[in-house]
């Protein structure tokens, strides 16, 4: 890579996100308004077979690569399942609507979705619990290490060998609840080397405004500005602090912001439009240590609850952040 600078049966692509993929969705992030349509755009996506210097010149150009069917799309619905299944048991005042699949994860929309926020929400001690029995799991385990991705991993970075952190994060986004705030990834893991590939799996078809993920265009070098300015202000905190995503320099939950029209407005001469996809299972958007991205709010009209998990790929030998070499955990302070 270059360097940073009938239940089981098979389940045809999602004909509401083909149908969807000439208009513009209505975005908004956890707080704030929709923002402008002026300001978003989509995301181009690349088949999986594109030929190899044209997928990395899309990554070095847009710090994104959207890449079509990695993963056979009945084994992510078959992680997707599992994953329903743990909440239809353990759950018990009702997360999945009534009659429904957890193969399709349909929220029950008459339950409160605050109650069953996942990572970047305020999850309930009942929920913590679930997640980490979920991301200790021996099915989750095991999709993290899909051969189909591992596969392309090596092909895309050229890299013999690859290590994944261990600290993977499973993100479920219930329709209105809260979720991931304004971010880049790099300074999460502040004591490792930045020279890292960013793995965004949707597990199940999630349209635009569906919980995805959207990324800020052409973001990478305000992320690395801005990871400047922290890294400045925080030069005489001890280095405890000083790698700590949430130190005094820092806002309170980790995040730059909840709000993507404030958040643009303010960078908006260094940055383009909020980028979104109608995401399919089996796709995965991979994206570089600085480029600013958010989970969009849910508003997915069939309230599809939102799952995906978000990996960390170094080449093997690489320097890592050693807070991130166990398993997720909800107290893991990190």
């Amino acid at each position: 890579m270059a360097s940073a600078d009938a239940l089981h049966a098979p389940r045809p692509p999602n004909a509401e996100i083909k149908n969807l993929a000439s208009h513009l969705p209505c975005l908004r992030s956890n707080k704030g308004g929709y923002v402008n349509p002026s300001s978003t755009g989509w995301m181009r996506s690349t088949p999986c077979d594109t030929a190899l210097e044209e997928m990395r010149k899309r990554f070095r150009e847009d710090g994104y690569i959207w890449v079509k069917n990695v993963i056979p799309r009945e084994d992510v619905y078959d992680m997707r399942e599992q994953y329903g299944i743990y909440f239809a048991q353990f759950a018990h005042t009702g997360m999945l609507a009534l009659s429904t699949s957890p193969r399709d994860g349909i929220f029950d929309s008459t339950s409160n979705p605050s109650a069953y926020e996942g990572i970047g929400g305020v999850p309930e001690i009942s929920t913590k619990d679930l997640l980490n029995t979920a991301h200790a799991s021996p099915i989750y385990r095991t999709f993290l290490a899909h051969p189909s991705l591992r596969a392309f991993i090596r092909h895309f970075t050229g890299w013999k060998q690859e290590r994944i952190l261990d600290r993977a994060m499973l993100r479920h986004n219930c329709p209105g609840s809260q979720s991931t705030g304004i971010h880049y990834d790099q300074y999460f893991l502040r004591d490792g080397e930045d020279e890292f590939l960013t793995a965004w799996v949707p597990i199940g078809d999630c349209a635009a405004a569906g919980g995805g993920l959207m990324y800020l265009e052409n973001s990478t070098l305000l992320g690395k500005d801005l990871e400047r300015e922290f890294l400045a202000k925080a030069r005489d905190l001890p280095k405890e602090e000083r790698i700590d995503a949430f130190n005094k320099f820092m806002a309170k939950d980790g995040f730059m912001s909840h709000d993507a029209v404030e958040f643009w407005e303010e960078h908006r001469e260094k940055v383009g439009r909020w980028l979104v996809g109608n995401y399919e299972a089996g796709d995965v958007v991979f994206h570089n240590p600085w480029m600013v991205h958010a989970a969009t709010k849910n508003e997915d009209p069939q309230g599809r609850i939102r799952l995906a998990s978000d990996l960390r790929f170094y080449r093997e030998g690489a320097n890592l952040d050693k807070r991130w070499t166990k398993i997720w955990t909800h107290d893991d302070g990190l």
